[in-house]
């Protein structure tokens, strides 16, 4: 008995150290995680899920709406000022799944089924904004931790009820089973969307997209017939109710403190006076037509002028004259799908 006393207060004592050692703390919101898993190790395992998806689905050809995406993608990286994250985005061609996804390291993954659920750029940008979220936060780390804990957990407990009787011995699993999935995973899920739906909102205001945005997207999705009867995939672990919509209302203020709306580009400013256009030269007032000359000795034929003579100074009012064009081109476009940081 004290054999077993002694490995269950061990394995006690070892979980504890390792949850402390663990403690970590969400970015944007300063809540406590628990994270035993490398960072590295979520970004391989996601870069290897990416793969794994692009070789089952399609890739969409559509330009505009690859350009959509590319649009909304480029404004996450940007705002999401992970440089260390090699940021992706494709459209995989499934009309039938109204999902979309981002892995660890920021490879994105948006299926056309989705996009007649978000309808505009407003919409993509709402759910792609929540799925970063998810990422930044690092939930699927934090979620695989909680199973590693409850694994620990379960050793434990194993090991201190050895002695007890079978009924006993499972009737303390199957409560320890319960509590660990309806009482700790569960809520935690729960919390995870709460928290993504925050970030989402200050990294959509930070990239220049109006939070309230997020907020029009998410009263369709609770109003919609026919996403209220068939809802997308994204939707399928958090059910949209009342109170979660609420949080996002009360947030809504919060977040718009971190706005920074887009200001079109100022029209290029007027060339210098040497590059103007010369102003068009008026025509010549006619000469009055000369009196008839009096009858003279024919006079000699004169030859016909060279075709490369110049033409008379009135052939040249039909020239446009143009300034030269002394702007540098646009730059070229990014490899599709692929966001380039700009340069420094």
């Amino acid at each position: 008995m004290h054999s077993r006393s002694c490995r269950f207060t061990l394995s006690l004592a070892l979980g504890l150290t390792l949850l402390v050692a663990a403690c970590a703390t969400a970015p944007y919101t300063g809540r406590r995680q628990v994270l035993m898993v490398p960072e590295s190790n979520e970004i391989a395992t996601g870069s290897k899920t990416f793969e794994e998806l692009q070789s089952r689905y399609p890739r969409c050809g559509d330009p505009a709406i690859n350009d959509m995406v590319f649009r909304v993608g480029s404004r996450i990286a940007a705002a999401a000022n992970r440089p260390d994250y090699h940021w992706e985005f494709v459209v995989l061609v499934n009309d039938r799944e109204a999902n979309a996804f981002c892995l660890p390291g920021g490879k994105v993954g948006i299926f056309t089924g989705l996009l007649k659920v978000t309808r505009d750029e407003a919409g993509l940008a709402t759910v792609l904004f929540h799925e970063a979220a998810h990422a930044l936060a690092r939930h699927a780390g934090e979620r695989q931790s909680q199973a590693m804990l409850a694994q620990m957990g379960g050793l434990g407990l194993g090991l201190g009820v050895g002695g007890m009787g079978g009924m006993a011995g499972q009737a303390i699993g199957e409560g320890y089973s319960m509590g660990i999935r309806y009482g700790i995973l569960l809520p935690y899920s729960r919390a995870q969307e709460l928290e993504a739906d925050k970030i989402g909102m200050i990294l959509m205001a930070k990239a220049g997209y109006d939070p309230a945005l997020a907020m029009d997207f998410w009263r369709r999705m609770m109003t919609d017939e026919d996403v209220r009867l068939r809802p997308p995939q994204f939707l399928s672990t958090h059910p949209r109710d009342h109170s979660r919509m609420q949080a996002m209302v009360d947030f809504l203020p919060e977040a718009e403190k971190h706005y920074l709306p887009v200001v079109a580009a100022p029209p290029p400013p007027p060339a210098p006076p040497e590059m103007m256009p010369p102003a068009p030269v008026p025509p010549a007032a006619p000469l009055p037509t000369p009196a008839p000359a009096p009858p003279a000795e024919k006079a000699p034929e004169a030859a016909p002028a060279p075709k490369s003579a110049p033409k008379p100074d009135s052939d040249f009012d039909d020239l446009e004259l143009k300034p030269m064009d002394n702007r540098s081109p646009a730059p070229s476009a990014p490899p599709c799908g692929q966001w380039v940081p700009p340069a420094k």
